[in-house]
């Protein structure tokens, strides 16, 4: 289409295109299709627009909580309250309060599907398109559109909203547009709109330590003066959006101790360690030693709490570091706000976060591990089909996939799950099973694939045996679980590495750096990290400018990284058609 001077048309096809996959996803089954009393995740988004249209604020988390009470923070309540007004105009008996629960009507089910691709459209894809634009600036358009497309048909956010059904690309939309805010230098809107991700699937806590670390990374960089206003502003947009989501519990509205009624139903402590079988530490280590007969309630908390804050520290710790290094002194300061050189860690680090909360935080669910994969596919829209990073990054992809293989079995979804990880690796451009490089990820992607085939292939052939009727769950978490915890343990190696190349290992930052820190972390060149091993290097930030005539291999926002000659056109993938 570039070489037909249609340049122009290629991200509204994509659009399209996108819109059609997850349509087409919508038609088949959703979780508790059919499967009274409580029926599954599509009944309890329904239920939630019935109660919001009927019943006031303050009893939409009190309100028959044995039949899929609310337990989402209030920006989904408002959500599911649009959704239901303008559905019960459509129809009344779709959200009747008690009568429609279990409803499963062409008509309903037609709208139910229809907001989840609204507000996929309204909110996820103007986020991505804008990432592109934002992150990849110094790209050139045909890497753009790659990345765009990457991102667009990830097939784990498919299956999970579109197949299963839920609204999990609003929460990583809202994310992802405070990450754009940040990359352009709007704290302030950033921090408004993480605050909205928050409001919206309490979930994103997952990354609100690399969020809160940058924020505080930045205003060390920036020094005292400019560094202090930043903060408390900071604080001050924070605390007031909070409050206004949560305006119809505080007073004057309510009583202060209504507050109370989202807040314990948002964090529900008094659940399991976790449900079903989850490819973290938690399950798998469950397999030999039983967490819950050892240990109480109380103390599982405790210590999955410790666990977690241990998981996500090196990751906040680099960027607070980074900002103390790399701090700008009062003479070379700019006006107007710009992105802090840290910014290039910030991806790594939403990495480190989410998938520590994954591995080891409290009450998981197989399906959060979306949350970790939004950075994972960040970083693979911006690495070279050739290197390390594009290896990793689409091999926790897969995995992610396989791991909830479980749930979209249960809920009919065979034939999507097959159909989007195909598609998806085809347009990447990626080949599961090539060895090129004799790399350690090339061989490990071959050894888990070969164990993703043999397993399917077992579970079409045999019964799993009475005493373990959970057999092949398990053994899926056994295979994902090593996975997850190598691509933790990647991010903060990488994370590190970047920081070195900032300068923020040392004792104070180098005058080049000191010089450097003023500029936009679009176009600036962090330091070489060329010596490190082809395989370790992280995925730089940043592209290089189109009129070099090369292909960036880099990721968001600084530097180009090198290719050999020999590998500029060894790409493959939709990027070579565009």
């Amino acid at each position: 289409m570039h070489r037909q001077g249609m340049r122009e048309w290629v991200v509204p096809c994509f659009v399209v295109a996108s819109v059609w996959v997850r349509w087409c996803i919508g038609l088949g089954s959703y979780s508790g299709q059919s499967t009274p009393p409580m029926f599954g995740d599509y009944e309890a988004q329904r239920h939630w627009m019935e109660l919001t249209i009927h019943l006031p604020t303050r009893q939409w988390y009190t309100y028959d909580l044995q039949y899929w009470g609310l337990d989402y923070p209030p920006l989904t309540a408002y959500v599911s309250w649009l959704c239901g007004i303008v559905g019960a105009w459509i129809n009344p008996a779709w959200f009747a309060l008690d009568k429609s629960r279990g409803i499963e009507t062409s008509g309903s089910k037609l709208y139910m599907r229809s907001t989840v691709l609204a507000f996929d459209v309204l909110v996820y894809i103007p986020a991505v398109i804008l990432f592109t634009r934002a992150w990849h600036s110094n790209r050139s358009l045909r890497s753009q559109n790659l990345a765009l497309i990457t991102l667009l048909l990830q097939p784990a956010l498919l299956l999970i909203d579109f197949g299963h059904f839920q609204y999990n690309s609003v929460m990583l939309g809202f994310t992802l547009l405070a990450l754009n805010c940040f990359a352009k230098g709007r704290d302030l809107l950033g921090a408004f709109f993480f605050v909205l991700s928050l409001g919206f699937k309490q979930m994103a806590l997952y990354y609100a330590p690399a969020i809160g670390s940058y924020l505080v990374g930045k205003c060390i960089y920036l020094g005292r003066q400019d560094g202090l206003r930043l903060f408390i502003r900071l604080a001050v947009v924070t605390s007031l959006s909070f409050v206004v989501l949560f305006l119809p519990w505080l007073p004057p509205f309510a009583p202060l101790s209504a507050i109370l009624d989202p807040i314990t139903r948002i964090f529900p402590f008094n659940r399991g360690l976790f449900e079903d079988k989850v490819a973290n530490f938690w399950c798998a280590s469950n397999v030999i030693f039983k967490w819950r007969t050892w240990l109480s309630r109380g103390a599982l908390v405790r210590l999955s709490t410790v666990l977690t804050a241990l998981g996500f520290l090196p990751g906040a710790a680099t960027l607070i570091l980074g900002g103390v290094k790399t701090q700008v002194q009062p003479e070379e300061r700019t006006k107007g706000g710009s992105p802090a050189p840290i910014l290039r860690l910030l991806p790594y680090a939403l990495l480190t976060s989410s998938m520590s909360f994954f591995l080891f935080s409290f009450q998981v669910h197989e399906k959060t591990i979306l949350l970790p994969l939004l950075p994972v596919t960040l970083l693979l829209s911006g690495a070279s089909p050739d290197s390390g990073p594009f290896a990793w990054c689409a091999l926790v992809n897969n995995v992610a996939v396989f791991s909830m293989w479980p749930l979209l079995k249960k809920d009919g979804l065979g034939i999507q799950y097959i159909a989007t990880t195909v598609m998806w690796n085809r347009f990447i451009g990626y080949k599961p099973f090539q060895i090129r490089d004799r790399t350690f990820v090339q061989f490990l992607s071959v050894a888990v694939y070969a164990s993703f085939l043999f397993l399917h292939f077992l579970e079409m052939i045999l019964t799993p045996p009475v005493r373990y009727p959970d057999l092949f769950p398990v053994l899926n978490v056994l295979v994902s679980t090593p996975v997850f915890v190598l691509i933790w343990l990647w991010s903060i190696k990488c994370g590190l590495q970047v920081l070195w190349a900032l300068g923020g290992l040392g004792s104070g930052a180098s005058s080049r750096h000191r010089r450097n820190s003023t500029l936009s972390p679009i176009t600036e060149q962090p330091g070489n990290v060329d010596g490190l091993p082809e395989d370790s290097r992280p995925v730089q930030m940043g592209g290089i400018g189109r009129d070099s005539g090369r292909r960036t291999t880099s990721f968001s926002v600084g530097q180009a990284h090198h290719r050999h000659p020999s590998k500029e056109s060894a790409s493959s993938g939709v990027g070579q058609n565009l």
